[in-house]
């Protein structure tokens, strides 16, 4: 499986943002999704996932209310909607495929490339 994200971008605080994340293969519909971010200097956490179905879905607590994960398996495509962006936002967010649903990044086994977020205060 191969993940592409797109989507990041420069925003405002109080702004939104739309990240996509478009995977190949023929087996999406199998797999778990999740989305981290990075800032600089810090570790990987976790952001949403997202299980195979999309009839279950898991936040970090600093994101629930403004994000929203989603799927479409049709597309081979998940999505994070972000509202309300804050500068503390700010990072590379990554797109990741797994067996199973997780808050941590050992149990994925395919990542995108990363995509920009940029929140200006």
């Amino acid at each position: 499986v191969q993940l592409v994200e797109s989507g990041g971008g420069l925003v405002q605080a109080g702004g939104s943002l739309r990240l996509s994340c478009a995977a190949t293969g023929r087996t999406f519909s199998s797999y778990a999704m999740g989305w981290f971010r990075q800032a600089p200097g810090k570790e990987r956490d976790f952001v949403a996932t997202i299980n195979w179905s999309g009839a279950t879905t898991y936040y970090a607590d600093s994101m629930k209310g403004r994000f929203t994960i989603s799927r479409d398996n049709a597309k081979n495509t998940v999505y994070l909607q972000m509202n309300s962006l804050k500068p503390e936002d700010t990072a590379v967010y990554y797109c990741a495929a797994g067996r199973g649903i997780s808050r941590t990044p050992a149990p994925y086994d395919y990542w995108g490339q990363g995509t920009l977020v940029t929140v200006s205060s």
